[in-house]
């Protein structure tokens, strides 16, 4: 397995296939790289060198107790970064992941980062506080902890189930296949980790990350996102980046990424191309 040891000694797994320009994809909670396999595919076979990392607790990585948090989700992707020397990189991230690329991109990407997709992303920060009055309440957060806590296998079936894909609206059509895909994915990965990135991605602030990215960013996001609101993400994300291009998605869910793939791989290769 390709793994690199972070300082704190987490081993962080992670895949790197084909040659050229490299794409680095940040995957959402609970999930792990896998769940970019479809634009992984999709870009490899067009001449990219595709990388991909699972989150510490997640997936392949260590399930350590500790550092779930979106200053360490950065520091270990920038140790991937580093660690395969990638320069003029794209990066991707959906959903979490897209709070962890944004932080990697402020923080520790100058001189190495050419452009930057947030894909139905948390940032600037989705819990409700005086400074964000439109978020989310914190007990909604709190919900999914306890779901968590109480029978989380049985909670990602659901998740996966219902709003994560939109299967919940009428007449949409449930794929089995994808549902326990997400299952599998979430339960390779540790509870500590899942129940703790609750926090990380509901309360982490990225509005002066956002502000300090100079980067081309793409920013797109379903307008029938379930589980981050595009009102309180995506079109406040858009005006607080210097260089940013909202695309929205008429009646696509959260998970649009797998379920209208080939729109979103179409639309990612014509920015990374431009």
């Amino acid at each position: 397995m390709n793994t690199i040891t972070t300082k704190d000694g987490v081993e962080i797994f992670y895949k790197d296939w084909g040659s050229g320009q490299p794409i680095v994809f940040h995957h959402g909670w609970p999930l792990s790289s896998d769940d970019w396999d479809a634009q992984m595919l999709y870009f490899v076979e067009r001449g990219y060198r595709v990388i991909a990392h699972d989150r510490r607790g997640h997936g392949r990585s260590s399930q350590v107790g500790g550092g779930h948090d979106m200053d360490h989700y950065a520091a270990d992707a920038a140790a991937v970064v580093e660690h395969l020397d990638l320069r003029s990189a794209i990066h991707i991230g959906h959903s979490t992941g897209g709070g962890e690329a944004a932080r990697y991109v402020a923080r520790h990407g100058r001189g190495r980062v050419a452009k930057l997709v947030l894909i139905g992303a948390v940032p600037p920060i989705m819990v409700k506080t005086s400074a964000n009055p439109g978020g989310l309440p914190i007990e909604v957060f709190d919900g999914l902890r306890e779901q968590l806590a109480a029978n989380r296998s049985q909670f990602y079936l659901d998740f996966a189930s219902g709003p994560f894909y939109g299967f919940n609206r009428p007449g949409a059509k449930a794929s089995q296949g994808v549902i326990e895909n997400w299952w599998r994915q979430g339960m390779m990965g540790g509870i500590k980790a899942h129940y703790d990135g609750i926090k990380a991605f509901s309360e982490t602030d990225f509005t002066e990350d956002l502000k300090t990215i100079d980067v081309p960013v793409l920013v797109m996001h379903g307008d029938d996102d379930q589980i981050v609101p595009i009102a309180d993400s995506a079109l406040l994300s858009a005006k607080l980046l210097k260089k940013a291009e909202l695309k929205v998605y008429e009646k696509l869910p959260h998970g649009m990424c797998t379920t209208h793939a080939d729109l979103i791989n179409s639309d990612l290769l014509d920015f990374i191309k431009a």
